[in-house]
């Protein structure tokens, strides 16, 4: 079981909650169905007996963009607690059917996504889906509950605190996005998370948890008929539509531009970025490819070779392109010693000038399609994240051949859009947050951060 304690432990890592492009797994040449039910749930479904589990994973729209303007974290609050209690079964009762039948289930809230997965023995499914239902058509909110999970959360976000990467993060998202919704934390604040009530979460999960947005993969020991069935009782009793207000597009803050955060740590930790790329951009491979050159986590990169390698500033620095319903960016991170910070940073924008004004050489261009093509297979091994892939491909509206059609789409990249993608993504430079010890101060002894209240 999942348990809402510990998604409250990783909600940072969900506050981007951005989107990565995955790859596609071993198995994935297995054939996708896509399954219209009678009751007109759609999922895209692959069988697979080659052990008896069933793995889904599943969307509505909305997600944090959705949180009231004062009151952000209302949807993670709503996520950690959907699990917590069910129509005549309170939190522990449930959590005990859950537990007694090793029936995985689990939400989250990403920026434009309210996302859950269920996973199960195949022997199981009838009461996994059962107790989803339940989670999802009568969740109790109980105000025992509520108080608890807000005090997890609260507990998160005072760390947060004195987080150089959180803070970095937050302020990086402020700098790009300024007062749009994208730029408010996920998992909330200090600030607004008290406020939220009981009656907001109802209200949030009255307006977001419906029919009409909803996407759903499956993959696992269940033939369609019995799917379809199981789909029909579990999703077919939600309101027929969503009341999403309406999310504007925005372009991320034209860059340079920078920012610094004091704070009194052993480590300087600098995030660094710009206005990225949508998902649908028909240049949209051309530039993942060059994100994947200049920084995309391997030793072979750019950025590590120069950061890393030959100046020894860093042990690590990546960036990734990032990308959401209404916006994108590239974003990237890295830590080094108060004293190298100055130089660190002005490595990386070097090397972002050059990739913004040459582009990749061709054998970059080349060994970069290669790794990605070959990794594709290796990455998604198991039913779960075959399903949370295929799940990924419906939010990104792709094709439901576009496993087997990917190698072809980064085949298809030239040298010369590989070029135009990295001037558009980085011809205006970096925006920049750095957060940590002044240079001047890195040889004063270390002073303990204070607590946070």
């Amino acid at each position: 079981m999942i348990t809402s304690a510990r998604r409250i432990g990783l909600a940072f890592a969900a506050a981007l909650s951005f989107t990565s492009l995955t790859a596609a797994p071993s198995h994935a040449a297995a054939k996708i169905q896509h399954l219209v039910t009678p009751g007109g749930i759609e999922a895209w479904f692959v069988q697979d007996a080659t052990v008896p589990l069933i793995a889904m994973e599943y969307a509505f729209g909305g997600g944090a963009a959705q949180d009231p303007k004062d009151k952000s974290g209302t949807a993670n609050m709503v996520a950690s607690l959907m699990d917590e209690g069910a129509a005549d079964l309170d939190s522990k009762t449930f959590h005990e059917r859950l537990d007694r039948r090793a029936i995985e289930l689990s939400y989250n809230a990403q920026r434009d996504y309210f996302r859950g997965s269920l996973r199960m023995l195949k022997d199981n499914r009838d009461e996994a889906f059962d107790l989803l239902r339940l989670s999802l058509t009568q969740p109790r909110f109980d105000s025992a509950d509520v108080e608890r999970i807000r005090a997890q959360i609260l507990s998160g976000l005072r760390r947060e605190t004195t987080n150089p990467s959180s803070i970095a993060t937050r302020k990086f998202l402020e700098l790009a996005f300024g007062d749009h919704p994208y730029s408010r934390p996920s998992n909330g604040s200090l600030a607004e998370v008290p406020g939220i009530t009981i009656d907001d979460i109802k209200a949030y999960k009255a307006r977001v948890i419906a029919k009409d947005t909803l996407k759903v993969a499956v993959v696992g020991d269940v033939d369609p008929a019995t799917l379809s069935k199981l789909l029909d009782q579990t999703f077919g009793g939600l309101p027929a539509k969503a009341s999403l207000p309406p999310v504007p597009e925005i372009v991320a803050t034209k860059p340079p531009q920078k920012s610094f955060v004091t704070l009194d740590v052993p480590q300087t930790v600098i995030t660094f970025g710009s206005p990225g790329i949508k998902r649908d951009d028909p240049n949209f491979m051309a530039a993942y490819i060059v994100t994947h050159i200049l920084g995309g986590g391997t030793l072979s990169s750019r950025l590590y070779h120069e950061v890393r390698e030959k100046r020894g500033l860093v042990y690590g620095v990546s960036g990734s392109l990032l990308w959401m319903a209404h916006s994108g960016i590239y974003i990237g991170n890295t830590a080094t010693r108060a004293d190298r910070a100055t130089e660190t940073i002005d490595t990386v924008t070097s090397e972002v000038k050059r990739m913004a004004e040459q582009g990749p050489t061709q054998q970059e261009l080349d060994e970069a399609k290669s790794y990605l093509k070959g990794s594709q297979m290796l990455a998604l091994d198991t039913s779960s994240k075959l399903a949370g892939a295929l799940l990924q491909y419906q939010l990104d509206r792709l094709p439901i051949d576009y496993i087997e059609k990917r190698n072809a789409v980064v085949d298809a990249v030239t040298l010369d859009q590989a070029k135009a993608a990295a001037k558009k993504l980085w011809a205006d430079g970096l925006l920049t947050v750095v957060v940590g010890r002044a240079p001047q101060a890195a040889a004063a002894p270390l002073v303990p951060a204070p607590k946070a209240n």
